[in-house]
Formats: C-alpha cells, structure tokens, sequence
C-alpha cells in the first residue's frame, strides 16, 4: 500500500466546497433570470391594450414626420417619384428619356452651352448680345450677365486702348472648377479691323481674337489671352497646365499655358479646325479639321501630329473616358462616327441634317446630338450608335451639353432660347 498523504485529503475537501459554491451560485442566478422573464411578460400583457410595441411606436412617428404617399417632388410632371419612395438606383443613360423640363428665354440668342459640373451652365451669346448668361444648374436662375467688355491694357495688351467688345463663342471650364475660358469669334474697338467670317483663310488677314477668362469665384472676367483669328472651340487639359484653341481662320491650335499667361504655341492644323477631346491620362488631343474628313491627334509631350481618316466635315468630338473611342458629328454626312482609336475602324449612324454639337452622358453610354437644320435631339447609344430616341427641339438647335449632377441635357436655340431636358427616368 501507498503511504497515506494528508495534503491530498485537503485538497479533495477544498475542490468539493467550490463544487457545491458553484452550483448554488448557478441556482440562484437562475432563480433570478426567470423572475425577471415573468415580470417582463406581466408587464407587456398588461399594458397590450392600451399601447403599441414600440417597434410600432417608432414607425408611426417615421411616417408623421416623412411625407404621404401622394406627396410629390417639384418634377411630378416629369414623371417624378414620390416624396415618400425610397430612392431608386439610377438607370444608365442608355435606358432613360429625355423629357423637356424647362424652356428659357431673355436677352440671349446663344451660339454654344456649356456645364462647369459643379453648378452652372454657361450660355455663350456672340456678338448679338456681347454677353455670357450664367444659370444655375439646379434651379434654372439667371445668376449673372457678364458683358464681353474689356480693357485690355489691364491685362497686358497696351496697343489696344479703351474698351474692346468680344462675341463669345464656346467654352471650357478648368478642371478644378475655379475657371471658365471663353473663345470669342472678333473683337471690336479700337485696334481691331473688320469682323471675322467663316469663309476665311490664313491670307485674309483677320485680326487675332482673344480668349477670356472667368473667375466662378466672382463671375467676371479676369485675364486675357491672344490667340489665332476666329477661335472656336476650347479645351483644357486634366493637369490645368494648358488651354486649347482651334483658330478657324488661321488654320492651327492656340496652346495656352495657364501658369505663364499667355499663348506659348501655334500648332499648324489645316483648313477650319473646330472640335476638340483630350484624353483622360492628358498624353493626347484630337482636334476635328472640318474642311475636310480627318481628325489631328496631338501629342501633348512632344507637340507631333499625325491625321486620323472618320467622314466629311468632322465638327464636335466627344472621347469615351476609356480613350478607345472618340464620337464626331459629321456635319456633311448628317450621321455621327464612332472611331476606334487603336484599329482606326470607323462606324456611323444618320441622326439628321447637319448635326453639330455633341455632348456624353457621365456613364459614357449616351451621346446627345443637335440636328441644326432638322430643328431636332438625337440620343444614341455609345456602344452601337443605335438612335434611342428624336425629338422635336427648336429652330436651329446648335450647342448642346450634358450637366452630369443633375442628368439634364440643355441645348442652345439660335434664335434665341435654351431648352432643358431631364434624362433620368
């Protein structure tokens, strides 16, 4: 036999009274826990009668504070949803309507629109009214009338003296929304010979124009900068280092350094170039050379150029964001191109007769064109060019632009309105 041990008695002794401490303790607490059950359910019977759950409690003031079911928004008209829906997913613009949601009218007779994307759109007036309309995107208010006035001399350009008029054209916003550049057809005042004319060469001898620059801050005209005769259209690219600008009648692309101030390069383009795409990365600019069917690709590190063949009379470019595609209105053909960049394949669709301007919804699905002889707006489906929908417009309908927070497509009437579409339903 083993030697008996009393230190092990004791620990034997010791691990039985935590056994029986362990178990009262877990009576007791379930002696508590069905206590506390039975006077929770007495309580919920008791008070069922007279009181809602307060899951119920909850809802019902959501839906005292929230709107009725037949309330609706200020776009009823439009096909709006109501108030009290919950909010749903947007459709992609390949799959949605334009429905016109307001027509504007005043002292405007705009030859281009233009959205900054951050609030305001930008009606361009030419020298019919020497001013640009400024609206703002959301509620379609006339924000400012800035007046092509300017006295040059306070920007540098002191051979110009007094004050000198401009005929604003197009525009394009800096990519961190503080600017708008505005290209203007003439200038008139003291220093500037006759106007400029579409039927123009290099040799016609055409003043130099001016481009303006307008503080958002202030909405105002702050700078100045000369370029070619008879500027068009303007882009800026994604780095803000510069500003393009197609020189109808001098025939060549006005590079702009914004940090130096003043036009740096005169790029030779060949006879009316007019629209202009740079790519996202900022490596390229195409620019459409509308007398006659080819595009000039730009490279904007070493300034080389190089002609790309899509149709007659190539005049607004939009470029899909993936920079495969670049889409021209082909004012002689009446159709819109679609140019793979890499193949250099090109595919068309008929929207009307001369269709100008051009503008991409913000998921790159859609593309809205105006038909300036037909009075009409096309939309078409990016990936095929599939027409999904035309619409009666205005007398020739010449700018359009797509305002990417509020879906809505404005176009500019010549004759002297702008029309506003929703494309959201």
């Amino acid at each position: 036999m083993g030697e008996f041990d009393p230190g092990s008695s004791r620990r034997e002794a010791r691990r039985r009274q935590i056994r029986r401490r362990r178990f009262t303790a877990a009576v007791i607490a379930g002696l508590v826990l069905v206590a506390a059950i039975a006077g929770a359910w007495a309580a919920r019977s008791s008070d069922e009668p007279q009181t809602a759950s307060s899951a119920q409690v909850e809802n019902e003031s959501e839906a005292e504070s929230a709107p009725s079911a037949t309330t609706t928004t200020e776009e009823e008209g439009d096909g709006g949803e109501t108030a009290s829906a919950p909010p749903k997913p947007e459709k992609p613009s390949s799959k949605t309507k334009l429905v016109l949601r307001k027509t504007l009218g005043g002292d405007i007779s705009p030859k281009s629109v233009e959205s900054s994307g951050t609030g305001f759109v930008f009606a361009q007036n030419m020298m019919y009214r020497h001013s640009v309309t400024v609206y703002d995107a959301q509620t379609f208010e006339l924000r400012k009338t800035i007046p092509d006035s300017v006295q040059l001399a306070d920007f540098g350009y002191e051979r110009y003296s007094g004050t000198s008029l401009g005929a604003p054209v197009e525009a394009a916003f800096s990519p961190d929304g503080s600017y708008a550049y505005v290209s203007n057809y003439s200038m008139y005042g003291e220093g500037f010979g006759p106007e400029g004319d579409d039927g123009c060469t290099p040799s016609s001898g055409y003043d130099d124009s001016f481009v303006y620059r307008i503080s958002l801050e202030m909405l105002e005209i702050d700078d100045a900068y000369r370029v070619g005769a008879v500027p068009k259209v303007v882009a800026t690219t994604p780095d803000g280092r510069f500003v393009l600008v197609a020189n109808w009648c001098t025939w060549d692309l006005s590079v702009i350094s914004t940090k130096r101030g003043r036009e740096v390069r005169r790029i030779p383009m060949g006879a009316y170039p007019r629209g202009i795409v740079v790519s996202e990365d900022g490596d390229v600019a195409y620019v459409a050379i509308m007398g006659g069917s080819t595009l000039v690709r730009v490279d904007l590190r070493t300034w080389k150029t190089s002609s790309i063949p899509i149709g007659s009379g190539p005049r607004a470019l939009e470029i899909h964001p993936s920079g495969k595609w670049i889409y021209a209105t082909l004012n002689a053909e009446g159709r819109v191109a679609k140019l793979n960049v890499r193949t250099g394949r090109v595919t068309k669709a008929s929207t009307g007769t001369l269709p100008r301007s051009l503008a991409m919804s913000e998921d790159a699905k859609a593309l809205y064109v105006v038909n300036y002889e037909s009075g009409t707006v096309s939309k078409l489906r990016t990936g095929d060019l599939k027409v999904l929908q035309t619409i009666p417009a205005c007398y020739h309908p010449i700018g359009i632009t797509y305002d990417a927070p509020t879906r809505r497509v404005w176009v500019a009437c010549y004759g002297g309105s702008l029309l506003v579409y929703n494309d959201r339903r």
